[in-house]
């Protein structure tokens, strides 16, 4: 059922001008259809029966919510909308004129066919046209206001479609102070042809000669903005922001819609440059799920922290606990939330997940729907030196928030794990991989101890590529070394990694906590992004030195060093005794649990515990090996 729109001032002025314009389309109708005998004839009954008519006609205008739709954005289905409402007056006409008012009242017909379908034309003009009429006065002033001396001579990159989006947010107002001067677009079809009154000058090859020609006209462009169909692999947006920057020019770009944002203007980033589209998520589901839940996220001051932080308070949800040991981090994750004055009440807490009895307080106090771990260690070759610190906040930390939030009776709990926990070679992987397994056998005895009076706690993990521009990843540190005149510092050549952006990796955290939270429970306990083919670091590092609008080999120089303690030329996502399995969420896979009983990794616990309290490496790596029989640590 319809829902009448809400009747405020803007809406019985709508009302009063389509009614105004249904009289008018009336009376015009019977001028140009009558001599003066045949108006003066009816003229005194149209008075009567226009009353009547009119009431008929606001309901007819409110069923198809012709007044919920403002004038400045009337489009095709707004006037649709408008053809199908005058169509029903004219065959409520037709219908009066034929069977009520012919036979029973006037003897003849009062109408008649032709006055129907004359009418029917004339409604059309008053209300389509008006609205037509006022939008284009809009858009004049709009495009006067972009023309303006602030307003900076853009060309937009891209196809048809995407520069209409850019186009669009402009004409409404949420992207200002661009002036669009001419679009280039990679596809032919789009060639000499004109978007919303701008120009497509020519193809993605011809931007010099473009901003050439435009500066000999008296306009030289200023800023370049591309849409997500110059970002793509195939259109070498790397060679087109060197290109822009040796011009000078400014560069952004347009997010697609299928990132849920608000058409806007952002920096161009080496994460728009992945070698892949960005996995679609299906943020209805997000919503719906995390909608009013309480939620803790440990480490939530780091980069994939904060980023989880912000996705579930944009995600509805009530109550938020972060829990950080850094102190200038919370502050600053803490600041960031008061700044946004969002619906969900944020706090915060000083803490270090290896103090298990702060950790069952904490998480047992907050009482929790749901809690996101991502706190740990991650640097590879300093965990390779610093082997139990590793332990202690990988190991240990996991263990004490997986056990706090099962005696917090929380639903579901999210271990963040990592690629290098499948046939590990590092602390770093090996730690990793025991804490998933743990969480599965803790998620297991849930199960098995469920007394189907309701659903078992669900404890998961989210297994991430190489997160772009996370603290400690490879892009910050390429860019610090571009920044200082290079070299560039790779590894090995050869040496190559899956790569997920932040917002990949912690859509996908809320997504696996959903889907193993669901009525339906799957036995799946691991969970992966679909990544696509991995990325060769080489490779990368040469295109962020053309992000930066420089020459590999030539500006900046490419050093290989040498592979470090701890690490491997390629990652792997699931270990060969894993079964995957489909989820039905598109761009995830899953994996079933593969672990020893929950009495066996506490005896592991324990043995790890003794190791660490006499400083014994080489019984740490047992232990490891042990319980993680493809480890391959440093005793091995």
């Amino acid at each position: 059922m319809r829902r009448l729109p809400t009747f405020t001032p803007r809406t019985a002025l709508i009302v009063a001008h389509d009614l105004l314009a249904t009289a008018a389309a009336i009376i015009v109708t019977f001028y140009l259809r009558f001599e003066g005998p045949g108006l003066a004839q009816r003229w005194d009954l149209l008075l009567a029966v226009l009353p009547g008519f009119l009431i008929y006609a606001a309901a007819v205008y409110a069923f198809f919510q012709l007044y919920k739709t403002k004038w400045r954005f009337a489009s095709l289905p707004d006037l649709f909308n408008i053809f199908r409402a005058v169509t029903v007056l004219a065959l409520s006409l037709l219908v009066l004129d034929y069977i009520l008012v012919a036979p029973n009242l006037y003897g003849t017909f009062f109408f008649g066919k032709i006055t129907i379908a004359l009418y029917w034309f004339v409604q059309i003009f008053f209300l389509g046209g008006s609205r037509v009429a006022y939008r284009y006065f809009h858009y004049t002033r709009v495009r006067h206001r972009a023309g303006r001396a602030d307003s900076a001579p853009t060309l937009v990159l891209g196809r048809a479609a995407d520069a209409e989006v850019l186009l669009r947010a402009i004409e409404s107002g949420a992207v200002r102070k661009i002036w669009p001067v001419g679009i280039l677009s990679p596809s032919n079809a789009d060639q000499g042809q004109s978007i919303r009154g701008v120009a497509v000058l020519g193809t993605l090859d011809e931007l010099e000669e473009t901003l050439t020609n435009l500066a000999a006209r008296g306009t030289p462009v200023a800023r370049l903005v591309l849409t997500p169909s110059a970002l793509a692999p195939e259109a070498h947006p790397e060679a087109i922001l060197m290109r822009a920057r040796r011009a000078g020019l400014a560069v952004s770009r347009l997010p697609s819609l299928d990132e849920g944002e608000a058409p806007r203007l952002a920096p161009v980033a080496v994460e728009d440059l992945l070698l892949r589209p960005s996995v679609k998520i299906d943020y209805r589901r997000l919503e719906s799920f995390i909608k009013d839940k309480a939620i803790v996220v440990t480490g939530g001051g780091g980069s994939i922290g904060a980023e989880i932080c912000d996705r579930v308070v944009t995600f509805g949800a009530a109550r938020l606990l972060i829990i950080e040991n850094s102190e200038p981090a919370l502050h600053e994750a803490l600041e960031a939330f008061a700044a946004n004055n969002g619906r969900a009440r944020v706090e915060g807490r000083i803490a270090d997940v290896r103090d298990r009895a702060r950790m069952f307080r904490l998480i047992g106090e907050f009482k929790p729907d749901m809690v996101f771990h991502a706190a740990a260690l991650k640097h590879v070759p300093l965990l390779e030196t610093d082997w139990a610190e590793g332990v202690k906040t990988n190991v240990f930390g996991s263990v004490n928030v997986a056990d706090a939030s099962v005696a917090a009776g929380a639903r579901a709990m999210v271990m963040i794990s990592t690629d290098k926990a499948i046939e590990p070679v590092s602390v770093l992987g090996a730690t990793k991989r025991f804490a998933e397994m743990y969480c599965q056998a803790l998620d297991a005895d849930a199960a098995r101890r469920s007394d189907g009076t309701r659903e078992p706690m669900r404890l998961i993990a989210v297994r991430f590529g190489n997160v772009l521009a996370s603290d400690g990843s490879v892009v910050p540190k390429f860019k610090a070394q571009i920044e200082a005149g290079g070299p560039v510092t790779v590894t090995h050549k050869d040496m190559v990694r899956y790569f997920m952006t932040i917002r990949e990796a912690c859509d996908l955290v809320v997504t696996a906590a959903s889907h193993a939270a669901s009525p339906a429970r799957t036995n799946a306990s691991v969970y992966v992004l679909n990544m696509g083919q991995p990325v060769r670091i080489s490779e990368l590092a040469e295109r962020m030195i053309r992000l930066s609008g420089l020459e590999p080999g030539q500006d900046i120089d490419i050093v290989f060093t040498g592979i470090r303690p701890g690490e491997r030329l390629e990652e792997i996502l699931f270990a060969r005794e894993e079964p995957t399995a489909e989820v039905g969420i598109a761009g995830i896979v899953a994996a079933r649990p593969v672990c020893p009983p929950l009495e066996a990794m506490r005896g592991w616990l324990a043995a790890l515990e003794q190791g660490l309290s006499r400083d014994e490496r080489a019984v740490i790596d047992n232990v490891l090996r042990d319980a993680v029989p493809d480890f391959r640590g440093e005793a091995a």
